[in-house]
């Protein structure tokens, strides 16, 4: 099964690289405004629309694993 980040990387059509330090500077409270202005270097060539694509999907894949994992601990 792919990482959240693989999922991302793909449907994104961005290096894995990228995705992983959007996804470490949005966790540590990072704005998209703040990333695609002054974190240029972190994402390639991410525009903000594509950031915030990534940020939707990304809580949307956490939001949804985690509702596996309470179904998982429900079944067992």
């Amino acid at each position: 099964m792919q990482t959240i980040i693989q999922v991302l990387a793909l449907e994104l059509g961005c290096a894995e690289k990228y995705v992983e330090n959007v996804v470490n500077l949005l966790d540590e409270g990072n704005t998209i405004p703040f990333i695609a202005r002054y974190r240029k270097e972190a994402h390639g060539a991410m525009d903000d629309t594509a950031l915030r694509t990534l940020e939707t999907r990304l809580q949307y894949l956490r939001n949804l694993e985690a509702r596996r994992e309470e179904v998982k601990n429900l079944i067992d």
